[in-house]
């Protein structure tokens, strides 16, 4: 009896050791291997493009440090990260470390200084492709699978924060597929590895040494990390930088429609159609409703607009489309996505002469517009006289003739009830609200940012 209980005290003591040990695992046989494909990037900016910064209260016996949060001469440095993924010296980082940059430098983590120049951007995506200026072999990072990812796999991201050099974090993937509203194509993957200012254009490895995103962005109260990440997968990034390496720009699809959410979430209504589209020639009508893209269900506008822009331009695709009640599926070959100059001074007649709020201009319900807009006489809202096309609310497909009965679920009256209720969203910290647009009695919630 005794024996036997030494025994079982022994054996647990024993699987203690063990359970620490697997919890005390190193990276670091790891890390050496991926150290010499990351760089830290700094940049000085065309003078033009310099801001007066107050001085931090950071005082460090570091120059490099001390010229980041407080620089003392005329030329401003940016500091940010990045990581190699061709022999060449070609390197990937976001277009916002080296945008406007006057001269951009790469330090490998050997220590030595390369000059880089920009190969091409692409600002939609926030990603750039830089060479470094050499004719050495370099390091190359290997591209994984972001669309393997899981939530809750470790990772490892390396980068530059505030310029303290490569510097190493650990962490998980907490989610996937997170639209931060940053552009058009979000997909974010979000991490609690710490990413802080100087990290943008770091790699985020997973644990067989792959890259599966590019570090990007964070959340913050305080403007340091305090646990929400944001990393570009690398999948949508390996679709862009092709491009920019061979045509030095980005072409994407084009269909040339205008969606929003249906409101049980089965697939995307088209709510207007360009005009020489590629829809357009496929005889795609506005209320249709689209439900699939080459075989897989489509959930979200989003979603929608993401798949057709990472699709070449002159392939074919196949929708699945409801219109009436009536389901068939239609072929259609996708153009290139035209250039929007965004430039180009608004008329006039079409804006300034108007009261827009959030992007629309609305006009109160009265008996003569009643009718032409299928109103109901017992209705009360607004109707939608115009959209100002640069909007969230044209992004989200609100179009004139929408009639709009609540705010947040609040019930339009008059004009003024609209006006107040976005107000309201305007003073608490320009937050999003959400229209129930009521066309033919059938609502649609839609959420909108001022």
């Amino acid at each position: 009896m005794k024996t036997k209980a030494i025994f079982t005290i022994c054996l647990c003591v024993l699987l203690s050791k063990v359970t620490v040990a697997q919890q005390l695992v190193s990276f670091a046989d790891l890390v050496e291997t991926l150290q010499p494909s990351v760089i830290n990037i700094s940049t000085t900016l065309l003078p033009s493009d310099m801001e007066n910064d107050d001085n931090l209260g950071i005082i460090s016996p570091n120059p490099q440090i001390n010229n980041y949060f407080s620089p003392q001469n005329s030329q401003n440095t940016s500091l940010g990260s990045g990581f190699i993924i061709d022999e060449e010296g070609y390197a990937i980082t976001n277009n916002h470390v080296i945008d406007k940059a006057q001269k951009i430098i790469a330090t490998t983590n050997d220590n030595n200084i390369f000059e880089a120049s920009v190969i091409g951007v692409d600002e939609k995506t926030d990603l750039a492709l830089i060479k470094l200026s050499s004719a050495q072999k370099f390091p190359v990072a290997k591209l994984g699978n972001s669309d393997e990812i899981r939530v809750g796999d470790q990772i490892i991201t390396i980068g530059n924060p505030f310029g303290l050099g490569g510097s190493v974090s650990t962490g998980i993937i907490s989610a996937k597929a997170r639209d931060i509203e940053a552009g058009l194509y979000d997909n974010f993957i979000q991490t609690d590895a710490s990413i802080n200012q100087g990290s943008s254009g770091g790699p985020m490895f997973n644990m067989n040494g792959e890259v599966i995103g590019i570090n990007s962005a964070i959340y913050s109260t305080n403007g340091g990390n305090i646990g929400i990440g944001f990393a570009t997968p690398i999948n949508l990034a390996k679709f862009v930088i092709n491009q920019l390496k061979t045509k030095g720009k980005v072409e994407r699809g084009w269909l040339g429609i205008k969606i929003r959410l249906q409101t049980d979430a089965n697939g995307i209504v088209v709510s207007s159609i360009s005009t020489s589209s590629p829809a357009e020639k496929a005889n795609i009508e506005a209320g249709d409703i689209i439900t699939e893209l080459n075989g897989n269900k489509i959930t979200s506008p989003k979603e929608f607009s993401r798949k057709i822009a990472e699709t070449q331009p002159n392939s074919i695709i196949e929708l699945k489309i409801m219109r009436n009640g009536l389901k068939f599926n239609k072929k259609l070959k996708l153009e290139i996505m035209p250039e929007i100059n965004q430039n180009i001074a608004p008329n006039p007649q079409n804006t300034f002469n108007k009261n827009y709020f959030a992007g629309l201009d609305v006009i109160e319900v009265t008996d003569n517009n009643k009718q032409e807009n299928n109103i109901s006489t017992s209705s009360f809202g607004v109707i939608v006289a115009d959209v100002l096309p640069t909007s969230d609310a044209a992004s989200k497909g609100i179009k004139k003739g929408d009639f709009i009965t609540e705010v947040d679920r609040r019930p339009i009256v008059t004009k003024q009830d609209f006006v107040n209720f976005v107000s309201d969203a305007v003073k608490e910290n320009n937050r999003y609200f959400v229209l129930t647009i009521n066309n033919n009695n059938n609502p649609m919630l839609v959420s909108v940012k001022p």
